[in-house]
């Protein structure tokens, strides 16, 4: 029987998929240990929303300049670099003694984690085929999402098995491990891959190699690139708010014990894996059938926008545990349909610079994260119930809904002297699939 080779390009999309899934752990696993830590250095839900928006600071501002690291240095380099650092503030997170240092170390975190999606978008942009972006999209937001729904089971485990703060000292060192693997594995070009074969490279996406070295028009891009950060930034207030603050919803709300919260928490995320991977698959399938990029983007993100403003209404309408989990699980399957398409979108405008829209675009994520963590806990605080928040995150997914009626991922950037790109059209790029 002749053995199964695995191609490089799949061999590298499953590197990208474990580094979403340990980020994604290093991530939120705050979330979960965040009741226990509250009450050991003694803060308020207000601080704890504080120490949720440290991280978004510098992961903001490293979407940006991260995106040029990508594009500058190549994902080898960076993403190597990004996993060394947030390795160490793992680990420095279970040392914290009060709010300054677990200010820091999340700052730390954000800076590690900013430059890791918009530089693995540029490697998914060499390395993927043009008609499978949403796809690989798709299936690295569904390991974070499998990353979230994991974190709560292992954290939850070590923390009762040992503490809080061994749970952080244990997850550090994995993020070594893969940063060694990738470095040993993937290069910046699959011309550069001794495995790589000419068949391989047919299949991929033709860049000249100093494409990566072009200047950047960085105000004309983020004009073109404008109407997706502002749809993703709708996405990103929800994101946020699921990934902050939904274990501590069951406990405060409902005043269960960490085992079970973190039980209803991992129902929630599991409905995430799904949405990222149906989202990925239908957009590039719509694509296949019609031909269209609009319609395969745009009709994804409205129907996930919709869908999620549906299901969190009963949320804040009925006070039953049961109902909530199975809500939230359906909002969050809903809203994550939408970041395949809007990741892809990116790509499908300016596939030249890949790192730096796709940074410009998830800035609007970002964004997010520094405003709605810390109004979820201020509005916690001030009104000691959480109908405020849920309901402001469900007039910014009708505002999605209603902005993604703007993305024209057809009108792809244009710039003279920009390098050479293979753009294929619809049809082409289904037939890669």
């Amino acid at each position: 029987m002749q053995a199964v080779r695995l191609r490089p390009p799949t061999i590298v999309l499953s590197l990208l998929c474990a580094m979403y899934f340990l980020l994604f752990i290093n991530r939120t696993n705050i979330a979960i240990a965040g009741p226990l830590m509250q009450a050991d250095l003694k803060l308020s839900n207000t601080e704890l929303g504080l120490a949720f928006t440290a991280f978004a600071y510098p992961y903001a501002a490293f979407q940006l300049f991260g995106g040029m690291l990508g594009d500058k240095f190549g994902p080898r380099l960076t993403l190597a670099v990004s996993a060394f650092i947030v390795c160490l503030a793992t680990a420095w997170t279970g040392a914290v003694g009060g709010m300054a240092s677990l200010f820091m170390a999340r700052t730390l975190l954000g800076i590690g984690e900013g430059a890791a999606f918009p530089t693995a978008t540029r490697a998914m942009s060499v390395w993927t085929p043009m008609g499978r972006w949403a796809f690989a999209q798709g299936i690295t937001h569904t390991f974070s999402r499998v990353g979230n729904w994991a974190t709560a089971l292992i954290v939850a485990g070590l923390i009762a098995l040992l503490s809080w703060r061994a749970s952080f000292y244990l997850l550090a060192p994995v993020n070594l491990l893969w940063m060694v693997v990738w470095a040993w594995y993937f290069r910046d070009s699959p011309n550069e891959h001794a495995s790589v074969t000419p068949d391989d490279l047919a299949r991929l996406p033709v860049r000249a190699r100093g494409d990566a070295k072009r200047r950047i028009p960085w105000a004309r891009l983020a004009l073109f690139i404008l109407p997706v950060t502002c749809v993703d930034f709708c996405y990103g207030w929800t994101l946020w708010l699921f990934l902050s603050w939904i274990p501590s919803f069951f406990v405060e709300n409902y005043h269960v014990d960490l085992a079970r919260s973190a039980l209803y928490s991992s129902g929630v995320f599991l409905g995430g894996v799904v949405g990222d991977t149906l989202g990925g698959a239908a957009s590039d399938a719509i694509l296949r059938r019609t031909g269209s990029l609009v319609i395969a983007r745009r009709s994804v993100i409205i129907a996930g926008f919709l869908g999620g403003c549906i299901f969190l209404t009963p949320v804040i309408l009925v006070h039953d545990i049961l109902v909530s989990a199975a809500c939230l699980s359906l909002a969050f399957f809903f809203a994550e349909l939408t970041v395949a398409p809007i990741w892809a979108a990116t790509m499908d405008i300016a596939p030249r610079h890949a790192g730096a829209a796709s940074g410009m675009m998830n800035f609007g994520s970002a964004f997010a994260g520094i405003i709605s963590p810390v109004f979820f806990g201020f509005m916690i605080d001030l009104t000691g119930t959480w109908t405020i928040p849920f309901a402001a995150s469900i007039a910014l997914l009708l505002t999605g809904a209603g902005l993604a009626f703007l993305l024209r991922p057809d009108q792809p950037f244009t710039e003279a002297d920009s390098g050479t790109l293979a753009v294929r059209s619809g049809d082409e790029q289904a037939s890669l699939i």
